[in-house]
């Protein structure tokens, strides 16, 4: 019955416009005063929720990526992946894809990585003939791997509520988004040369090269990331930190790009992204609390289990929850209402949690994309000034790219745990 009521009072606060951290706390304050529980557990629960040191990495993550747009670092980024890939049939959406990838390994938000790149290759991409529809879901799709590429704030969040390890969780999305982009860089391809989308001239080797040291340093930042983090040498938090500390440094003082007034920009756009997570992961420990307190978890696994005790059919069974739920509900946000009741569900069957927590992303970024929220894609749409019903029919061979990638990686466990077992071992 807490369950039924907790998630009726969610759902008509979010109609009426509620943010969704605020519908959290709301009706669990509501259960909670109904059956005369002391109100003061909802203060304890949601600082306790936010009371975490690994949560800091967050703002500086989004930090850094909002300085390395503003700082120069992601222009140089698409000119190496334009050399690369641009000789190629729709050489400059596969530079989109590429740009993307690289962008991914910094930012952790798929957001950030459409709006960002979309202002540059949206306008591009139709200069040389390719349609709207088309640059608008190369745009939005390749941006998925975002949260699935570390740095992830997804796996971050996902790390925090379960309690799994975060390098673990990052080592683990790499193969999942490396494969997500491998195909949608065939995808783009064969498509480009059917619709004789136009080709850049060949690059000389050289060229390359000139490109790759104008870029070095930005392509350096990811894998300072993740060198730092699985060698060992900072923590997940301090090597956000000395992101932002790099950022800084090779924008203002190597590319010499970041201005003032960019600096304050980056600053707000982190404050406000943080301020929204923040608020809706001090809810998820509340709302955590509160199912736990109702013994909600030990039902929903009793119920599954009862179903199947075979792992294959329970995470088919969640692919197609996370599908539904993920078309119209926020990544993070969908993570709080489900990781505490699926997490359990999933450990109880024998599924690795890391393996568990890469399905779970996949699954809700492939949401972005999705109607009728697929908030990528909305974005993507406005930069391109697209009707979002026009997006949709570019967009969909690109889910059915991420539903690909999604069988694989439930049906075969090693694509998501091979690197974080042998890395970490």
């Amino acid at each position: 019955m807490t369950i039924v009521l907790l998630a009726v009072a969610i759902v008509l606060l979010i109609l009426i416009g509620m943010p969704l951290g605020f519908a959290i706390i709301t009706a669990c304050l509501g259960v909670i005063w109904s059956t005369g529980t002391n109100p003061v557990i909802v203060a304890q629960r949601l600082f306790s929720g936010m009371d975490s040191f690994t949560l800091l990495a967050i703002p500086f993550f989004l930090l850094a990526g909002s300085l390395m747009g503003r700082g120069g670092m992601t222009t140089r980024l698409v000119e190496f992946a334009n050399a690369l890939v641009g000789r190629f049939a729709g050489g400059l959406a596969m530079s989109n894809v590429v740009a993307s990838t690289f962008f991914s390994g910094i930012s952790g938000s798929a957001v950030a990585d459409t709006s960002m790149l979309g202002r540059i290759f949206i306008p591009a991409m139709e200069k040389e003939g390719y349609s709207r529809g088309f640059s608008v879901a190369v745009t939005a799709a390749s941006s998925v791997v975002a949260p699935i590429i570390p740095p992830s704030i997804g796996f971050i969040v996902y790390g925090v509520i379960t309690g799994q390890s975060i390098v673990a969780l990052f080592l683990a999305g790499i193969i999942p988004g490396a494969l997500f982009s491998a195909v949608a860089l065939s995808y783009v391809f064969v498509t480009a040369r059917r619709r004789n989308y136009p080709v850049h001239e060949p690059v000389s080797f050289a060229q390359i090269g000139v490109a790759f040291r104008r870029a070095i340093a930005a392509i350096a930042m990811p894998v300072l990331i993740l060198v730092g983090i699985v060698s060992g040498i900072f923590t997940v938090t301090e090597c956000s930190a000395v992101a932002v500390l790099y950022a800084l440094v090779v924008g203002g003082l190597v590319y010499r790009e970041l201005t003032w007034n960019g600096l304050i920009e980056a600053l707000r756009e982190a404050v406000q992204t943080t301020a929204v997570i923040m608020i809706i992961v001090g809810a998820a420990q509340l709302f955590a609390w509160q199912l736990a307190y109702a013994q909600i978890p030990q039902a929903a696994v009793a119920l599954i289990t009862s179903m199947s005790d075979n792992p294959i059919v329970f995470l088919l069974m969640i692919n197609l929850l996370l599908l539904f739920i993920g078309t119209f509900m926020e990544a993070n946000a969908a993570m709080v209402m489900l990781v505490p009741i699926l997490h359990p569900a999933g450990v109880a069957l024998g599924v690795d949690p890391v393996q568990l927590g890469v399905v779970v992303i996949v699954n809700l970024c492939l949401g972005l994309i999705t109607p009728p929220i697929g908030l990528c894609l909305a974005v993507a749409c406005k930069i391109a000034d697209l009707p979002l019903e026009k997006g949709v029919r570019d967009v969909m061979p690109f889910v059915a790219i991420g539903l690909v990638v999604l069988a694989a990686i439930s049906l075969v466990p090693a694509l998501s745990l091979w690197l974080p077992d042998t890395v970490l071992k």
